[in-house]
């Protein structure tokens, strides 16, 4: 009788209120049976609300481990492969100078997510939640937007690449880009569809078979490598190539740091920001510098091994297809095991796209209210698709995409982290300026000078101002010194004939000099 009542209740409720409210609710009401009805199939429902401290998993060595294979299994893949082959390509570097470049640019562009990711735990909030602390409420809805745009950017990238390994090993190219580009990008949804618990079970395994192979294909194409041709231009030119080549692979790795939290927030707030921090740096550096120095070698090949050159004249993929089937090596693969080699690198690309596109269905709920009415596995399938149209349509631009898109993709990254740690570390934490905390003896450790408890809350958060005039000022650095395909800044041309891309180190050295005083200013006059 009860419920009876309070069902002819909730409809008199309903009918008093106006058409467009009812709408609302009744659409908010089938969106939360629909994610409930998720649970049942042991898909994650939950998208941008915060985990609690009760909710997190239990910390063991495993879950410190799996913070490495994480991060290790998602970039051994092949896309970082093919953007090392740019390395000798397109910016003439030397074997030794490009490997250097990708080492310490994949160093300084892993410190970055490896210290977002430690906010994770401590916070329980999604990467773009946290960066509400910085830039407010409204303001944060553009690196949002911002960061869907790289998600999906990546994604295109890595089903591009996964399209034209498959291409190439099918007999005689029957299998086209586009078949193969659909089949990881189905492979890619279903993994991204249950949710964290099963993503993380799946990269803690991808990495072996990819490990395997990529090692085979060091092992069997290594010989091939031009160790001995010098990088070609005059001394100012080679120093501006090193230096915008240098720039790329650090976009590659710092862009993760806007989902970095994502992947953590089910680790409980005990867990040890050093410990997460260091497995994070480390599996991130070990796998793109891996993953790197094969796709540098393979490509200061291409002038001297015939086959080489012919291959990457057809695409990048096809040239990792022919350091397995086209090596002179005395023990090569030109059979069709050097095929399933390749095979099994084309589908290390899953573990590398996964990452991007359950965040992306985070993002997507982090614009609006009305956005996160709609359950997270909606936003996955939807990204899904807008990525793999958008690979579809860019097949046969990729070494442009690469050039022109991940180093400006980086620039917003890099300048948001800069502002993160000036706030953390200057107005947060204990040794920080005072921020509404009288006594310096009242402040706490890592990540306990925020409060959590009002990620949606706009009232309790900064309005964002400083954060956004730094963040905007940085920007216009950047774009004074940034070197691209279709745009090279001022500052940048004064380096060799094709320019530096500096847009990276400027951006972020004039953010992080505005942003103190004008973080000042507004907690002065706000008091927030």
């Amino acid at each position: 009788m009860s419920n009876s009542l309070s069902t002819a209740d909730d409809a008199m409720e309903d009918t008093s209120r106006p058409p467009s409210e009812l709408t609302r609710s009744k659409f908010y009401d089938y969106t939360r049976d629909f994610e409930r009805s998720l649970i049942k199939y042991n898909i994650e429902a939950r998208g941008v609300r915060r985990v609690l401290p009760q909710e997190c998993h239990p910390l063991t060595w495993r879950s410190y481990l799996q913070t490495f294979l994480l991060w290790f299994s998602g970039n051994l893949a092949a896309q970082n492969t093919s953007l090392g082959m740019l390395g000798p390509t397109i910016f003439a570097l030397s074997f030794r100078d490009a490997c250097l470049c990708a080492f310490f640019g994949s160093l300084i562009g892993a410190t970055g997510p490896s210290y977002i990711a430690t906010f994770g735990p401590i916070s329980g909030n999604r990467t773009l939640i946290f960066a509400r602390y910085t830039f407010g409420w409204y303001p944060s809805k553009l690196l949002v937007i911002l960061n869907l745009i790289v998600l999906l950017g990546y994604n295109m990238i890595g089903l591009v690449i996964a399209g034209q390994i498959l291409s190439a090993v099918s007999v005689n190219g029957s299998m086209s880009i586009v078949v193969g580009i659909i089949i990881v990008a189905i492979v890619s949804w279903v993994i991204t569809t249950f949710g964290i618990s099963v993503f993380h079970t799946y990269q803690r395994y991808a990495f072996i078979p990819a490990l395997i192979a990529f090692s085979i294909l060091y092992g069997v194409s290594s010989h091939n490598y031009d160790l001995s041709t010098p990088s070609q231009g005059d001394s100012r030119t080679v120093v501006g190539s090193r230096i915008s080549f240098l720039s790329l692979t650090l976009s590659a790795a710092i862009t993760y740091g806007g989902t970095a939290a994502d992947f953590f927030v089910y680790y409980p707030p005990t867990t040890a920001p050093v410990g997460i921090f260091s497995l994070s740096l480390l599996g991130l550096l070990c796998s793109f510098t891996f993953a790197y120095c094969v796709g540098i070698g393979l490509a200061s090949g291409i002038l001297s091994i015939p086959a080489y050159g012919t291959a990457y004249a057809q695409s990048q993929g096809a040239l990792i297809v022919a350091g397995f089937t086209e090596s002179t090596s005395p023990s090569n693969f030109n059979t069709g095991f050097g095929k399933f080699l390749s095979v099994v690198i084309a589908f290390s690309l899953v573990a590398n796209i996964v990452l991007p596109t359950y965040s992306s269905g985070i993002d997507f709920q982090i614009l609006g209210k009305n956005f996160e009415k709609i359950p997270r596995v909606v936003w996955n399938s939807v990204g899904v698709i807008i990525c793999t149209v958008c690979a579809l349509a860019g097949r046969d631009h990729l070494a442009e995409i690469f050039t022109n898109f991940l180093a400006l993709m980086g620039y917003w990254v890099i300048i948001w982290i800069g502002i993160t740690l000036e706030e953390q570390f200057l107005f947060r934490s204990r040794f920080g300026f005072r921020t509404g905390i009288r006594k310096k003896e009242d402040r706490r450790g890592w990540g306990q000078d925020y409060d959590w408890t009002c990620w949606n809350q706009p009232e309790g958060l900064p309005l964002g101002i400083a954060a956004l005039a730094s963040f905007l000022v940085g920007w216009s650095g950047a774009i004074l010194c940034m070197a691209q395909y279709w745009y090279t800044g001022p500052i940048a041309k004064l380096i060799g004939e094709h320019g530096a891309d500096l847009g990276n180190f400027v951006g972020l050295s004039w953010a992080i000099l505005v942003y103190p005083p004008l973080r000042w200013l507004e907690v002065k006059r706000f008091g927030r």
